[in-house]
């Protein structure tokens, strides 16, 4: 799969012994590191990219997921959950990552 950020590409070319390991690492938590179906854990990620405010791993995450099967319906609940738990700036930060990515506008 090609990276979603160029910035990605970039790490892992110059350090490609870090990229093994963070790939090896974040691949067996994500598989193999307990029960949860592969649609709740992207939506796991895609809630804690937003209402940590990375922008970069939002996009990744709702790009996988998507590819996972995720339905925008769900990826909005996922976000919306972000009002009642981190705030509502919060949320509309991640809303407009999302917003962005399915238009093209901001």
């Amino acid at each position: 799969m090609k990276d979603v950020h160029e910035m990605f590409t970039r790490f892992k070319e110059e350090f490609p012994r870090i990229n093994e390991g963070h790939e090896a690492l974040g691949k067996q938590i994500h598989v193999q590191g307990g029960p949860l179906p592969e649609k709740v854990r992207w939506l796991i990620k895609i809630a804690v990219s937003g209402a940590s405010g990375h922008r970069i791993s939002l996009e990744t995450h709702i790009v996988k997921g998507r590819k996972s099967g995720l339905t925008d319906e769900e990826i909005k609940h996922a976000l919306l959950l972000l009002i009642p738990t981190v705030g509502f700036p919060a949320f509309m930060e991640a809303y407009s990552v999302y917003n962005t990515m399915k238009t093209g506008k901001k």
